[in-house]
């Protein structure tokens, strides 16, 4: 492992607690642990070391909401999202990722404005008694939808561990409570990361050396996941969605900049 600073030691533990409170409390909080690694490790271990936290963070996030997933939407979501992986692991077996990440910030900016968008037309078919536009669509538009969110969210978790910010921006649109949204990102999220895995053994992301940092930094994540749950409870649904699509702001601005 590299030689680390205190401070490098101190950024890495905040993102790794980061990391267990997105998973049941804030999501779209681990792109910051995203930012945080990527500033003290070179940024290819840092997406193996990420990744691997990420998902000791899935399994708190699983057992804590594992009543609450919309199974049929997941289900629908795979091959979409099995697609995406393929394509980020071909793309980063060919290319560096500074290009793609900056790619990412833009479509992400670019989510954000149409969930907005349609969130006020929501809100205003509901004053004039319209009634309120379908969650995420319907028919042929409800598979277009899923599928073109489900290409997104594998391609950038797999290329930048960007795809929370994706995800959370669809299961919004799908008008989730609390609940029922982490639920389904627990799931989602613990199975995308389990297929990640091999990918990322084989494109060298993961070595003994990212497992040795992980495991220091274990407890940070459990500590996170722990406050977390009780924190959520707390939560106004208002509230919610608003960190969610300030998290998507601040994940988009950091991939365009950083």
């Amino acid at each position: 492992m590299p030689e680390l600073s205190a401070l490098a030691w101190s950024l890495l533990v905040a993102g790794a607690l980061l990391v267990g409170l997105s998973k049941t409390a804030v999501p779209g909080a681990a792109t910051i642990s995203v930012a945080l690694f990527a500033a003290v490790l070179p940024a290819r271990a840092s997406t193996g070391a990420l990744l691997v936290l990420l998902m000791v963070g899935d399994l708190f996030a699983v057992w804590s909401y594992r009543a609450h997933a919309d199974l049929a939407t997941l289900r629908r979501l795979v091959p979409t999202v099995l697609l995406g992986v393929l394509a980020g692991t071909a793309f980063l077996a060919v290319a560096g990722d500074d290009g793609v990440r900056r790619t990412i910030g833009v479509i992400l900016l670019g989510l954000l404005a149409l969930t907005v968008a349609r969130r006020a037309r929501s809100r205003r078919a509901r004053r004039t008694g319209e009634g309120s536009p379908r969650p995420a669509g319907g028919g042929l538009r409800r598979r277009i939808t899923t599928g073109t969110y489900g290409v997104l969210g594998g391609f950038t978790t797999m290329v930048a561990n960007a795809g929370g910010p994706v995800m959370a921006l669809y299961f919004l649109a799908s008008s989730y409570s609390i609940n029922r949204f982490l639920g389904t990102a627990a799931w989602f999220f613990f199975a995308v990361n389990l297929a990640k895995t091999p990918f990322s053994v084989s494109l060298g992301l993961i070595t003994a050396d990212s497992l040795r940092l992980d495991l220091l930094l274990l407890p940070a994540v459990v500590l996170g996941a722990l406050v977390g749950r009780p924190l959520a409870r707390r939560l106004d649904q208002q509230l919610f969605e608003r960190l969610v699509m300030a998290l998507t702001v601040v994940s988009a601005l950091y991939l365009l900049l950083g």
